[in-house]
């Protein structure tokens, strides 16, 4: 059963068309990621869907009974009217399990003159629920989701008005976890997200009871969440079964396909003009007139339908959908349409060349007790690293940890606080900057190229409109270009210096999935050397031969690939998460032996008894499920698959927080009894 149907639903602005002809449906426990270009309406259909706009054409149904919760792409707005700090707002999830809590209370208080049968069975029935739906472990629900999506404890008492737009997102995005909607609809829920917290939601995602539908850039995200991909045009939807690389394998077919049904109709239809020209010099035979005319209907569908309509259809379910002219066309038109016919066009995408004009020499970069920061401020010891040639180094760490320093220092900008930087020989260095700051803001996009190098207007043009810069565009201010605008024109600069050596901030921030699938190709052919800064892991995990990662303040060198870094990684923590399972254990052990001796049997006394009974039976699944883990671990890292590993160590650190919640919350409530 679907929770939600969209039929034939489009949006139009005017006389512009955003979107037509969407019809999908989403199942009870649907996984599905959204995907399309910049400005196709992503956002919109979000809106249709959630409820909170209204298609031009076409219709959207909800089953009865069923919740949506929905995540604007920017919160900022989300909580105007409220004055509730981050913890209380958390609070609001559960008001129905309070209302529940004041009947118990209220039932409690007439048992004390009225001890009916009716009576209990009805507390016994409602504290039944209420344990069922959480009633004693919403605190640590509360717990577990702001410290995943990254809030400090010294937060949560912050008054929302108080949080920036990136924390209003997330302190939006945590309720609506915890108020488990039964269609959770998510517009980028990644951007404000460092990546421990995105492996955090990656993990509360897979483990979703209801369903979602997701928008998101990163890829990464979108292959180890969702089982299904929508891929949305101009002129509808196409469904795709499996993850994001499952998407890309089955699109590239799909144009195949289509390359295929057009190049075979294309020469039916050249076979039936040379058989009309043959047999109607003057419109005298039947059937070659017949021919004509369903020759024109046929022309007309591959003009007119293109690929919206040949996708996954034969050309016999295709045809008949164009009805055929009252008068078709002369003999010459029709020859000229045909010779004039084009194969299916996909969307307009970047072309962006980067290659080196000369070899670098074989150390790129080397550094000598380098340490990496501001007068006062060390950010990490770099100490001894090097770069070799065609070396393709993915610098990694969270924010703030000096990774965009760390590319200052190298270029110079900025003075080590100790120790040295020495760059190899025969290297001409292009560099993408995060902020894109080398832009100047007073120039237009084409004042900007040209102030890099010097060229024709009609070169500059064509040049321009391979990273989608056309018309009146090349003439926009580029203070008024958008994030994904600015980041093209930095590429397009950066492919006019014919660098060797690529120092890269966050090149794919900003740009919508298809032209990061182009920057990762083109990088993978890359035949310089690069330094890659990115939370991208889709590109890190493609592109990199060794991971730099800052951890703990100092720079620690994989010589590996991505995977193999997540692998060894979790081989490394993975025996101490298991010692610190153990003394938890221990300390469990010691405490429950010490409640047991001063416990007192009063009325109070028994329910937080069984309060506690019900959290040490909670503890002990969770015990026993880490056990379990940790030997799957040891099998996966055994057997070097690396999917398997990140999934299970993903897990196991869910698992983990749970349990050390669990674990805190019933102390404190085993020290009361």
């Amino acid at each position: 059963m679907s929770i939600l149907t969209a039929t034939n639903v489009g949006q139009s602005f005017g006389a512009f068309d955003c979107f037509q002809g969407v019809t999908v449906s989403i199942a009870n426990d649907g996984r599905i990621g959204l995907v399309g270009p910049n400005g196709i309406g992503k956002t919109t259909l979000l809106l249709i869907m959630a409820g909170l706009a209204r298609p031009t054409v076409g219709e959207v149904h909800l089953a009865r009974g069923r919740r949506i919760g929905y995540l604007r792409q920017e919160a900022v707005e989300a909580f105007a009217q409220r004055t509730n700090t981050v913890y209380q707002e958390m609070l609001t999830a559960f008001a129905s399990l309070f209302e529940m809590q004041r009947q118990l209370h209220e039932m409690e208080e007439a048992m004390s003159s009225d001890a009916s049968q009716g009576l209990l069975n009805r507390y016994s029935e409602l504290q039944e629920t209420f344990t069922h739906a959480g009633g004693y472990d919403y605190e640590t629900h509360i717990r577990q989701t702001l410290d995943g999506l990254g809030f400090q404890r010294a937060d949560w008492d912050m008054p929302l008005s108080h949080l920036s737009g990136g924390q209003k997102t997330r302190a939006l995005l945590a309720r609506l976890l915890l108020e488990k909607p039964d269609l959770l609809i998510l517009d980028e829920p990644t951007n404000h997200l460092d990546v421990q917290a995105i492996e955090w939601l990656e993990t509360t995602l897979r483990g979703w009871e209801g369903a979602f539908l997701v928008v998101s850039h990163d890829r990464y995200f979108l292959d180890r969440t969702v089982n299904t991909i929508w891929e949305m045009s101009r002129g509808g939807m196409e469904v795709y079964h499996g993850n994001y690389s499952a998407y890309l394998t089955q699109r590239q077919e799909r144009w195949e396909r289509l390359n295929l049904v057009f190049e075979t109709e294309k020469a039916r239809l050249e076979k039936e003009m040379v058989f009309i020209k043959a047999n109607i010099p003057n419109g005298a035979l039947d059937q070659a007139r017949g021919k004509l005319k369903r020759l024109t209907r046929d022309v007309m569908a591959i003009e007119q339908l293109g690929v919206v309509i040949l996708q996954n259809k034969s050309w016999s379910e295709i045809a008949p959908l164009m009805t055929a002219r009252e008068n078709p066309w002369g003999v010459n038109e029709a020859e000229q349409r045909v010779k004039a016919l084009h194969p299916p066009a996909r969307p307009p995408q970047l072309k962006v060349h980067l290659k080196p004009t000369h070899r670098s020499g074989n150390v790129v970069l080397r550094t000598r007790g380098l340490k990496v920061g501001y007068p006062g401020n060390e950010l990490f010891e770099a100490g001894n690293v090097e770069l070799w040639y065609q070396d393709r180094a993915a610098l990694i760490g969270p924010n703030g940890a000096g990774k965009t320093t760390f590319l200052r220092t190298i270029l110079g900008e900025l003075e080590p606080l100790a120790g040295e930087t020495h760059l190899g020989a025969s290297l001409k260095i292009g560099y993408f900057a995060q902020a894109h700051d080398g832009l100047n803001p007073d120039h237009n996009v084409l004042d900007e190229l040209l102030a890099h190098k010097e060229m024709l207007i009609g070169q500059a043009r064509n040049y321009l409109a391979q990273y989608l810069f056309r018309g009146d565009d090349i003439y926009k201010s580029v203070s008024m270009l958008s994030g994904g605008e600015r980041a093209r024109l930095a590429l397009a600069i950066l492919a006019l210096e014919g660098a060797n050596l690529l120092l890269l901030d966050e090149p794919t921030n900003h740009l919508d999935i298809p032209s990061q699938e182009v920057l990762q190709e083109v990088l993978e052919r890359f035949s310089g050397t690069i330094l890659l800064v990115s939370h991208d892991r889709y590109l890190v995990d493609r592109l990199a031969t060794r991971v730099w990662e800052l951890r703990d303040r100092k720079l620690v060198v994989f010589r590996g690939r991505y995977q193999e870094f997540m692998a060894d990684r979790e081989r490394q923590v993975m025996q101490s998460r298991q010692d610190v399972a153990r003394q938890r254990a221990e300390r469990r052990s010691e405490t429950k032996q010490q409640a047991a001796e001063s416990r007192k049997v009063t009325s109070d006394a028994k329910k937080r008894e069984q309060v506690v009974a019900h959290m040490e039976a909670q503890i002990q699944q969770l015990e026993n499920k880490l056990s379990q883990l940790a030997i799957d671990l040891q099998a996966a890292s055994a057997d070097g698959a690396f999917e398997r590993i990140q999934r299970l160590s993903a897990e196991y650190t869910a698992t983990q927080s749970n349990l050390e919640l669990l674990l805190s919350e019933w102390e404190q409530k085993a020290a009361e009894v």
